[in-house]
């Protein structure tokens, strides 16, 4: 006997599932409710906080949109013009004591002499081979080699990405890329070559919006609490310990027993199927693959260096760093560190030598960086924290006297859910098998599409999902990724009234 009975049950409060709920509460038709493990809302959107008071989120996050309903509903959650700062997104690539603008392979002219000619080597054989090739690229290093050459691929392309994925690129498919990668221009190269210039700004991400307080957890909190509170449950209450797919019951840690009649779960998907005990789904479910993040974090006393400036976030190719990436976190909002007249007393030097330990005020400023872990990519993670120190000290992001007040290490078993060659034969067994049980396994590690991966295509998974439950309609982004990302999808508002009818998709109308 079930304790709780609703039309559509929602695992996760995270982007997706927040997407679901809002969805939901905006039809006012099926009956839900909202559970996750956490004790607030955001996921892998969230956002901590040291006890010295520097921020830090679940990883490199902006907001950038491609849908308006997706605009709408953040506007709702935080909709003063001081919630906000909109930032030009200022980029580069370190390389050999150079700092490149991004994307690396529209900007050789930076370069060495030297590299510059084996990049435009690469960029002329490149473009010659495809002019005569029949075959679409077989994997992600073919798609380089096709578009950027030999020489990006060397210096540039291959060890970046081994970095951020934690595999080798040939064992990556190349689907995924779209808007996510820049394919080079030949001639547009070539001319910033001889005339020495550098390309603009590149990619759906060449400005956005961070909010003024909280992180970006800040924004799913607020998206939180516009939804009926009695409609979530949080924590222990929250926890899912078991899924029974025939009976349509969750069993919740507190032993609640929640009976529905559609469930949208945002949890991993190979977790979803170990709580539902079907081996078949289990078996199948091993041919993901996926890789963990490591997000450090260090506060570092002083004004702000210029060599920094106003950088957002940085790539790392190069071995002289465990981190492909940085973000100057204490740019996007002077909220995110403390206030110049809090006194903290330094931990010790970025050489690690130790300093005085009296509490002293500041200014402060904080980076942010990401390290990617996988059987093929191990990482010794005592020993982490202080090789990233190093590795700042080694890229100029820092100095081996520079003050550390603060230090974050969090670590994310499930990071990045990877393009493998394997992952659309799997994807498209698994997600039809448990949409036949009334299971609709959505958002980045639900559906297991990078691709769509990003806060709005996130939350969007989760609405069109709720949409598909009470009339059908097609889910876009999840089948249709290339082409939400080369539209400004406006077709959903959410001010628009919406008309439910009395059989909705799969719930019977005596439920309602």
């Amino acid at each position: 006997m079930a304790d709780i009975n609703v039309d559509v049950l929602v695992i996760g409060a995270g982007p997706t599932g927040l997407g679901a709920a809002k969805r939901l509460n905006q039809i006012n038709g099926p009956s839900w409710l909202l559970v996750d493990s956490a004790e607030k809302a955001g996921g892998l959107a969230g956002t901590d906080t040291t006890p010295e008071g520097f921020l830090y989120d679940v990883g490199g996050h902006v907001i950038f949109s491609h849908y308006k309903y997706f605009d709408d509903c953040i506007e709702e959650a935080l909709p003063k013009e001081d919630d906000w700062f909109t930032h030009e997104r200022v980029s580069y690539v370190r390389y050999k004591g150079i700092w490149v603008p991004y994307p690396f392979q529209n900007n050789i002219s930076i370069l060495p002499k030297e590299d510059q000619v084996k990049c435009m080597n690469g960029l002329i054989d490149a473009a010659l081979e495809c002019r005569v090739a029949d075959k679409k690229p077989k994997d992600f290093d073919e798609w380089i080699l096709r578009n950027c050459g030999e020489g990006v691929a060397d210096i540039f392309m291959r060890p970046y990405n081994y970095k951020v994925w934690a595999v080798p690129t040939t064992k990556m498919q190349c689907a995924w890329l779209g808007e996510r990668v820049a394919a080079p221009n030949l001639k547009l190269v070539t001319e910033n070559v001889v005339m020495n210039k550098v390309a603009g700004n590149w990619g759906p991400n060449a400005t956005f919006k961070f909010p003024a307080r909280d992180g970006t957890g800040g924004i799913w909190i607020a998206v939180a609490n516009t939804l009926p509170k009695e409609k979530t449950r949080y924590g222990e209450k929250g926890t899912v310990e078991k899924v029974d797919a025939e009976k349509k019951i969750v069993t919740l840690k507190d032993g609640t027993k929640v009976q529905y009649g559609k469930l949208v779960s945002t949890m991993n998907v190979d977790q979803l199927v170990e709580r539902m005990g079907n081996q078949e789904l289990v078996s199948l479910s091993k041919g993901l693959f996926y890789s963990s993040t490591h997000v450090i974090g260090v506060g570092i006393r002083g004004a702000r260096p210029d060599r920094i400036g106003d950088k957002c976030w940085l790539y790392f190719p190069e071995d002289n760093c465990p981190f492909y990436r940085a973000t100057i976190f204490s740019n996007y909002s002077p909220y995110n560190q403390p206030e110049d007249s809090v006194k903290l007393p330094t931990l010790y030097l970025a050489n690690g030598e130790k300093a005085s330990t009296e509490a002293k005020e500041g200014p402060y400023w904080s980076i942010m960086l990401e390290v990617s872990e996988s059987s093929m990519k191990p990482v010794e993670q005592e020993k982490l924290l202080q090789q990233c120190i190093q590795g700042l000290i080694n890229t100029e992001m820092i100095k081996p006297e520079d003050e550390i007040v603060s230090t974050y290490h969090r670590r994310f078993n499930h990071g990045y859910p990877t393009p493998s060659l394997e992952r659309e034969g799997v994807l498209k067994d698994l997600l039809p098998k448990l949409l036949d049980q009334g299971i609709y396994s959505r958002g980045r590690f639900g559906s297991w599409r990078y691709e769509v991966g990003n806060q709005d295509h996130s939350f969007m998974l989760g609405v069109e999902a709720a949409d598909n439950i009470v009339n059908g309609a097609v889910e876009l982004t999840l089948n249709y990724p290339d082409f939400v990302n080369s539209r400004k999808n406006e077709e959903r508002r959410l001010a628009a009234s919406f008309a439910f009818g009395s059989q909705a998709n799969g719930i019977p109308s005596h439920s309602k």
